[in-house]
């Protein structure tokens, strides 16, 4: 099974970026994705900037380098930045909005589609297979059933399946909104958010009134509170249809958990159970692990 590294889901200052991606360069990766996916204020890389990183590091790894656009486009800007992104001429690109899966059918590209594509059936999947999509990296809720039911209907349809790339490491991306949670949470409008998430490496820990974690709060993208680690189900992945599992970035100790994953697809035994969350692999409540679903 290949490992790929999403996309930094959080906002760094750029030092820490570069820094970061030096490091992974050196890891045994097969696929790494680069870019802005949350807010298009997060500036510390422009898309000329970002391309200019992704170039410095292909040529430092063995790894593809693929450039990843925004969820949720806001403006026309956004819109124009998106097209140069489809037209950078180098790398792949991972759609995550109908705007690039538009722009790169038009111009008969191969793409990956990323986790906020709403696909949930073969027939929708075999829509997207039509435009270009090549790899898809189904919605953070699915199960693994689910999933597996995905691709038997392509079978069934006689559409060779994409490459299934499954978010099995990493804080959750769950939903985006209009509105800017840290900036909220600062008392500051999101026009005059001065940035303030670069100050939350991880995001905001959520709580509910009685103090359970409950979420994570990432600029205008909520996230799951507990780490979703899917390396004690690494049989179940590949059972599934999973070809690639996805590292999600964490501030923290990402060489770790690479080499963890990396020495279990080597043929090292799974751990029994991990410290995080995994229901929704299961077809539970995601914010649940299998052990507290009666399912280990």
């Amino acid at each position: 099974m290949k490992l790929s590294l999403g996309p930094i889901l959080f906002f760094w200052p750029r030092d820490q970026v570069t820094r970061f991606y030096a490091d992974m360069a050196e890891q045994p990766l097969d696929i790494i994705y680069m870019g802005e996916t949350v807010c298009s204020k997060r500036r510390e890389f422009n898309l000329d900037g970002w391309i200019g990183l992704a170039r410095e590091l292909q040529q430092a790894t063995r790894a593809q380098i693929v450039l990843s656009g925004l969820t949720l486009i806001e403006a026309n800007s956004e819109v124009s930045s998106l097209k140069r992104l489809c037209d950078n001429g180098d790398f792949m690109v991972e759609a995550n909005d109908m705007a690039a899966v538009q722009f790169l059918s038009e111009r008969k590209l191969q793409f990956a589609g990323g986790p906020a594509l709403n696909i949930y059936s073969g027939h929708a999947l075999a829509e997207f297979i039509d435009s270009g999509l090549i790899r898809w990296a189904p919605p953070v809720e699915c199960s693994g059933n689910m999933i597996n039911n995905t691709l038997q209907q392509l079978d069934a349809m006689s559409i060779p399946r994409p490459e299934v790339e499954v978010f099995a490491y990493g804080h959750l991306p769950l939903a985006y909104s209009a509105r800017c949670f840290t900036a909220r949470a600062e008392n500051r409008p999101k026009d005059e958010c001065e940035f303030c998430c670069i100050n939350y490496e991880e995001g905001i820990p959520l709580a509910s009134q009685e103090g359970q974690p409950l979420f994570t709060i990432n600029g205008i993208q909520t996230m799951s509170a507990e780490i979703n680690n899917l390396l004690a189900d690494y049989p179940s992945l590949a059972r599934q249809g999973a070809d690639i599992a996805r590292l999600s970035p964490r501030a923290k100790g990402m060489t770790e958990v690479i080499r963890a994953w990396d020495l279990v697809r080597q043929g090292g035994q799974p751990p029994l159970a991990v410290q995080g969350c995994n229901g929704y692999w299961h077809g539970r409540p995601g914010m649940v692990t299998a052990e507290e679903a009666g399912l280990c």
